[in-house]
């Protein structure tokens, strides 16, 4: 679905771009859409020089699902002392927060298309385990034990 943005990407900026095409859920719960990624990355990094790329100048990027992987792709690769560093990560309404939808974000954006807290949490749900089953819990927010709001509270608030 995005090879004519990748192809321009890679033509207007005289890149190489790489694009993975990962399992989706539900079929494909997680991790298998990350450990595609993640393998597809380190495999392009372990042969860089194949592809004719700076090592300097590699970037991970995605939207939506693909900004959350890039994320994820990201934080694991950063200790990694075997592979070059990438220079940075492109996250394009990444989604990257199942813990509380009910932040104003998901207020204040309840009626644009694609962004309904509804449709986040069920993706999220469909991610994880393929059942959205717990539908109600996740959007009333009784899906974090209080101990890890409590400890995930400077990040993840309304303030």
């Amino acid at each position: 679905s995005h090879e004519k943005t990748c192809r321009s990407v890679a033509r207007e900026s005289e890149s190489v771009v790489v694009s993975v095409g990962y399992r989706l859920a539900p079929e494909h719960k997680y991790p298998a859409a990350y450990e595609d990624c993640l393998n597809a990355t380190i495999h392009f990094m372990k042969n860089i020089e194949h592809y004719g790329v700076d090592p300097a100048n590699v970037i991970v990027c995605g939207d939506s699902a693909g900004g959350n992987l890039a994320a994820a792709v990201s934080q694991t690769l950063a200790s990694r002392s075997d592979l070059p560093k990438l220079r940075a990560q492109i996250l394009i309404y990444p989604g990257l927060q199942a813990l509380d939808f009910n932040l104003p974000p998901y207020h204040q954006n309840r009626g644009v298309p694609l962004l309904f807290r509804e449709r986040a949490a069920f993706f999220a749900l469909q991610y994880l385990n393929g059942d959205a089953l717990h539908m109600q819990e996740v959007l009333e927010g009784s899906h974090i034990p209080p101990d890890m709001r409590l400890k995930y509270r400077k990040w993840v608030s309304p303030d």
